[in-house]
């Protein structure tokens, strides 16, 4: 008890005076100080005039991602056929992402013209709900701090809107990681039901999920951010629970709320990606329950994967009783993602191997490599894709944009299985 009761004052001191302030205050104080700094650090960055913008993509960047040659933009350009791009000095072409997305339009109309509708699909990727390709729900998950969850959440959804989909994220982690990602610092730019909670809360408060989406700089990326509000739906959900064995009606079960928000808004996206709190809440299992697939992301240490198979048994056990009492789990695809992978490690590589004689190809056959060139570029609250190859060394840069294109275009090849294509 006497070293607990040392350890607050030690939090609480203030040098030269003598006053021991309380843990909470203590805390506070520093949560302030801090909040403060990253403010400054974020008006540094991207002053408040200025919002922050996604660079241009080189002509051969965007004939990449459109899926035809450099020559055959070049031809467009000269042309003056469809969007046309920015040209700077010695004539070089530039496109924005939403110049992309209007040149995929282009050639998908052009492509229907013709009657050539795998073509045109080729191009635009949307799904077809006429054909039955249902909203893909994609929760990235693991209750395990470090797993590199919310960096696979964002770099998955930028991917997917780069490859031509119309993509909502979610942060769903009150710790709100992915939307300090685009640019939010929760404390300051949310107000109050500002988050997913806004639309799943069980009160009169409760407003429309399309109410509460941002856009982002990211043509064709929506983003629903987070914030410690998030939290609340823990502490709710016993009270909801509690009040409906009572007779009173408050909507949706708390495993329902999340899919039913998403279903408001559906007919907008291909694809929503979630990336959940580092726990086993009803959060959690509210994202999990709305999921038609899972992506399990996973250290490559026997601690993690210690922690993981409790994380597996908790899950299981929990969607069990979810689904006795009514819920719907069946998802199109669970698969585990290595991440912070590093080939040469041989420990490593051990727990890689047996992570894929257990569980087969329910592993993602590419994994996530630890690269300083994510870490640098989060320095700036940006990811790989936001930064140009002009900013690192190339080998390096190459060797992490290689492995990321690699896992995310596993996981758009999984989402296509799962519309039938």
């Amino acid at each position: 008890m006497a070293g607990s009761t040392a350890a607050v004052g030690e939090a609480g001191s203030l040098s030269g005076t003598g006053y021991r302030r309380p843990a909470d205050e203590a805390i506070a104080a520093d949560a302030r100080a801090l909040s403060e700094q990253l403010k400054a650090m974020r008006e540094r960055l991207f002053p408040p005039t200025a919002m922050k913008t996604l660079r241009s993509f080189t002509s051969g960047e965007a004939a990449r991602l459109i899926g035809v040659s450099d020559g055959y933009l070049r031809q467009l350009s000269l042309a003056g056929e469809g969007p046309q791009p920015d040209t700077g000095s010695g004539g070089r072409r530039s496109y924005s992402l939403s110049d992309i997305n209007a040149l995929r339009r282009h050639f998908a109309d052009q492509a229907l013209a013709k009657g050539n509708v795998a073509k045109a699909r080729s191009y635009l990727k949307w799904r077809d709900a006429v054909k039955g390709e249902h909203l893909q729900v994609i929760s990235v998950t693991n209750f395990k701090g470090g797993s590199g969850k919310t960096t696979s959440s964002v770099h998955l959804a930028q991917y997917l809107a780069m490859t031509g989909h119309r993509v909502l994220a979610v942060d769903l982690d009150p710790q709100a990681s992915l939307s300090a990602l685009f640019g939010y610092q929760p404390e300051l730019d949310l107000t109050g039901n500002d988050t997913l909670y806004g639309a799943i809360r069980y009160d009169a408060e409760a407003r429309p999920l399309k109410d509460i989406i941002r856009k982002t700089y990211f043509d064709g990326l929506d983003l629903v951010p987070g914030n410690l509000e998030l939290q609340e739906f823990e502490h709710t959900t016993p009270q909801a629970l509690s009040a409906r064995q009572s007779g009173a009606d408050a909507g949706p079960l708390f495993f329902a709320r999340v899919q039913t928000a998403l279903a408001s808004v559906a007919d907008d996206y291909d694809v929503v990606v979630i990336d959940c709190p580092p726990q086993l809440g009803y959060l959690t299992l509210s994202a999990l329950c709305a999921s038609t697939s899972v992506i399990v992301t996973v250290h490559p240490q026997m601690l993690d994967v210690a922690s993981m198979n409790q994380f597996l048994f908790m899950t299981s056990d929990l969607l069990g009783v979810v689904r006795d009492a009514g819920g719907e789990l069946n998802f199109d695809f669970l698969r585990y993602l290595v991440t912070r992978f590093e080939p040469n490690d041989g420990p490593q590589a051990q727990i890689v191997g047996f992570m894929r004689s257990l569980f087969g190809d329910r592993v993602l056959t590419s994994a996530m490599v630890k690269s300083t060139a994510i870490s640098d570029a989060g320095l700036t609250k940006q990811t790989l894709y936001e930064v140009g190859r002009e900013n690192f060394t190339r080998a390096t840069y190459d060797r992490a944009i290689e492995s990321l294109n690699a896992v995310n275009g596993e996981v758009e090849a999984l989402i296509h299985a799962a519309w039938g294509r």
